[in-house]
């Protein structure tokens, strides 16, 4: 197995040495490593991006979950964007809404594509399909976008950590919003190092964001946190397309979230017993649901 790149600082240096983009290296990796045709790993993704496409479909379409805690509220944003209200801007929003509605139909059981996981799976495609509307790209670059996306989580997973359980939100919703800063600036145009430093000012910025599911169920505050992840990566992207740096640079960035994840608390890591799911509130919904008080720590 022959791995291209180990970090972000390699991804990038192979990137421009190479004079490709950060898309093709990852097509490389993957070649190298599975040993099958490119036509094949672009057909795979090509189906991720159709049940990207469906997912976001239904949820604007209006779902609701089965405990009720979760839906409607990407119909809802639709609708504010729809009034000339909006205080963000429309992109930033509609980048919210799709977000918002991936995650519903998560929550109301229908598939989605994990990216990386189920509970983050609202930020690249969210992001993507708000963004394809303002440039307009290509099939190919719409599946490139993934691709992009792919190799940051490709270096997080192998160097810290992409689950909840791991190292908290920071870890999954964090490290899907620099995945879909990287691959919202290459799509934009901008270079290989701008998207490290996209992903970079993302993820410093969800440092430390905790996984704290009320009742244990993948809906509070998950759901709402996919959609701040959505902005944070418009945001970053658009820093690092002005020309914005990190101070730190990405690998250490990534290093960070790594040993912040392990000294977290465990009630802070996706056992429901810490955070939001210790409130009042959301132990009262836990025992609503499942019909008997949830002790906590």
């Amino acid at each position: 197995m022959d791995v291209l790149f180990h970090n972000v600082r390699e991804l990038v240096e192979l990137a421009e040495k190479e004079n490709k983009l950060i898309s093709e290296i990852m097509i490389e990796q993957e070649m190298n490593m599975t040993g099958r045709s490119r036509e094949e790993i672009f057909a795979q993704m090509d189906r991720n991006l159709v049940v990207m496409e469906q997912a976001v479909e239904r949820g604007l379409n209006g779902v609701q979950s089965v405990s009720g805690l979760t839906g409607g509220d990407a119909v809802l944003l639709q609708n504010y964007i729809a009034s000339g209200k909006s205080l963000s801007g429309d992109l930033l929003l509609d980048a919210v809404s799709k977000a918002v509605a991936t995650n519903e139909v998560n929550a109301a059981m229908g598939t989605i594509c994990a990216t990386p996981t189920a509970g983050s799976a609202g930020v690249v495609p969210g992001t993507l399909f708000a963004v394809k509307n303002k440039l307009n790209p290509t099939r190919e670059q719409m599946i490139n976008f993934l691709f992009t996306s792919g190799a940051f989580g490709f270096v997080v997973a192998n160097n810290a950590f992409i689950s909840g359980a791991a190292g908290g939100c920071q870890a999954e919703v964090g490290s899907a919003a620099g995945m879909a800063a990287a691959a919202i600036v290459e799509m934009a145009g901008g270079t290989p190092a701008q998207c490290s430093e996209a992903f970079a000012i993302t993820l410093k910025n969800m440092l430390g964001l905790v996984c704290d599911p009320v009742a244990g169920l993948v809906e509070v505050p998950c759901v709402k946190r996919n959609a701040m992840g959505a902005a944070n990566a418009m945001v970053a992207a658009d820093m690092a397309l002005a020309g914005i740096t990190s101070r730190i640079p990405c690998d250490e960035v990534i290093g960070a979230m790594f040993r912040i994840g392990q000294t977290m608390h465990p009630s802070l890591k996706e056992t429901a017993r810490g955070g939001l799911a210790a409130t009042p509130t959301g132990k009262a919904l836990a025992a609503k649901i499942f019909g008997s008080a949830v002790e906590v720590d």
